[in-house]
């Protein structure tokens, strides 16, 4: 049977927008358009960015939702005052949502272990059918993140797991929405630990960032693995007061740590102490190939010549190639981009030995990677309705501030805000442009020409990072204009702007989502 296209079109009217735009959707698709597809998920899990958390470190599903139901056990209709959670594998930790005061932990016959925790405002959470008793005792404070105790199936239970309930003003919510404003939606990806503020997380976001970056999340340099091969037996050397001067500078405009460009200067050429022509061709400092200096190579002290033999200009451009290369990626995409400058396992564990020894520090990036690719044009995409619903939750921000590393819900930097746009209809997408688009490339999405956008698209461009990195995102929100809705930085806040003076970037795409979905529609 022949496939038969379909129009779905509806008008959007969003009160606040500017000249009272009115958005029209169009999807175009076949009769699977209303199919959701699972998410395809990425390396890692998310870190927790704001005051609230999930209540598990683990991947898990959620098997029931707030409302009245009919209880499987006293077999008559009651309230669900809160929503099932399983951790995969069953039997996961349980951690707090947010930091607080322990108010309750005791047994009851049908909540069994259960832990109580105030947070303030009037908001408490409360964890049911713990495993075990907990070993927490009312009065003690707790951070976002600690354990409060293990999954389990005590009380009234059908089997393990967590039944988690948020009360205001001691009455209860849906935890469902009140998490997703919060950052923090339920939606069944595992949530990295969070540290203990008296061990120090990590660094809020670096302070040298630009005013129009990004921000969003870091990740401290990998640790070197084996094998290692010169720094085995060449110690680190000092660095000479006017090359550290470099690095720092040109680590200061990559908003990389300045000690990887120290780690490579040192395994190259010790700082410039060894600066002669490699066997293989390689020169400058960084000993760049020719070839590569001509496609990455840039002007790095502003004489208007990008020379392979200038100091200044070698590691500048180091910078340029390593994120070029994938090193915002994740940990592994640290040790990727060693390898691509130079193909040996040895050389990546030199490098980070030295980074190490000099200091170590913090990448902006996401520590969940999706590997790129060409996206899966065979995919539905995400609906009509859909698209409505991301493009309500965006604009009803208009107005809102930026803040580098901010996740809401009255402050936002730009992938803050399309991250938990998306989350608002049930999709989870890392928390950097960078991952985002790759997410989308890995098979969650597809790429379309700029004259063919829509209402809800995504747009990517680079930025502060260089120009061969994807540093800023935002939604398309009337494509005849080129408007858009996006958190554009600290002296617009967020609103609608548009996104014309982008077109020329280096980096300049438009991608569609494709109807997909994190977890099945909860049973009540």
């Amino acid at each position: 049977m022949k496939a038969v296209l379909s129009v779905i079109a509806a008008f959007v009217l969003i009160l606040g927008a500017p000249l009272s735009v009115i958005v029209l959707v169009t999807t175009v698709g076949s009769p699977a358009v209303a199919e959701e597809h699972r998410i395809v998920t990425c390396e890692g899990a998310l870190p927790a960015t704001g005051d609230w958390r999930a209540p598990y470190e683990s991947a898990y599903t959620v098997t029931s939702g707030f409302g009245h139901r009919f209880h499987p056990i006293h077999k008559e209709w009651r309230l669900h005052a809160g929503v099932d959670l399983v951790s995969q594998p069953p039997g996961g930790k349980v951690v707090a949502a947010s930091a607080g005061t322990v108010t309750a932990a005791q047994f009851s016959s049908g909540g069994g272990n259960t832990v109580t925790i105030e947070h303030g405002g009037g908001i408490s959470t409360r964890y049911l059918h713990l495993a075990h008793p907990s070993s927490l005792s009312v009065g003690d404070q707790v951070h976002i993140g600690q354990q409060v105790g293990i999954e389990g199936s005590t009380g009234d239970s059908t089997g393990s797991h967590l039944h988690f309930e948020v009360h205001s003003g001691g009455e209860p919510i849906d935890p469902v929405p009140f998490m997703l404003e919060r950052g923090a939606p339920l939606n069944g990806v595992a949530v990295t630990p969070s540290p203990p503020p008296w061990e120090g997380s990590l660094p809020p976001w670096v302070p040298e960032l630009p005013e129009d970056g990004e921000g969003g999340l870091g990740f401290e340099l990998p640790p070197a693995g084996e094998p290692r091969q010169d720094s085995l037996q060449n110690p680190p050397l000092t660095i000479p007061p006017q090359i550290r001067s470099l690095y720092e500078a040109a680590a200061a405009e990559h908003n990389i740590p300045w000690t990887l460009l120290a780690g490579i200067g040192m395994a190259e050429t010790a700082h410039g102490r060894n600066i002669a022509t490699s066997s293989a061709g390689a020169q400058g400092l960084m000993q760049f190939m020719p070839a590569t200096f001509a496609a990455y190579g840039i002007d790095g002290d502003g004489d208007g010549i990008a020379d392979i033999h200038n100091d200044a200009d070698s590691i500048f451009s180091a910078g340029n190639y390593l994120l070029a290369a994938g090193l915002t990626n994740g940990p592994q995409g640290v040790r990727d981009a060693l390898f691509a400058y130079n193909h040996a396992d040895w050389y990546v564990n030199d490098v980070l030995h030295y980074a190490h020894a000099y200091g170590g520090g913090l990448v902006v990036g996401s520590p969940v990677h999706c590997e790129g690719g060409t996206g899966n044009p065979d995919l539905p995409p995400v609906t009509s309705e859909r698209v409505r619903t991301m493009l309500e939750f965006a604009a009803a921000q208009d107005g809102d501030a930026y803040i580098l590393g901010a996740t809401g819900p009255d402050a936002w930097d730009c992938s803050s805000l399309t991250q938990t746009a998306m989350a608002a209809i049930g999709i989870s997408a890392p928390r950097t442009a960078q991952a985002q688009r790759d997410w989308l490339a890995s098979g969650n999405g597809f790429r379309v020409p700029v004259d063919q956008a829509q209402p809800g698209d995504l747009f990517f461009f680079d930025s502060y990072l260089g120009p061969h990195t994807i540093g800023h995102v935002g939604f398309v929100w009337d494509p005849t204009t080129l408007t858009s809705i996006e958190a554009a930085n600290p002296t617009k806040g967020v609103g609608f702007f548009g996104y014309q003076h982008a077109l020329d970037n280096n980096i300049f795409e438009i991608w569609r989502l494709g109807n997909i979905s994190d977890n099945p529609t909860p049973q009540h």
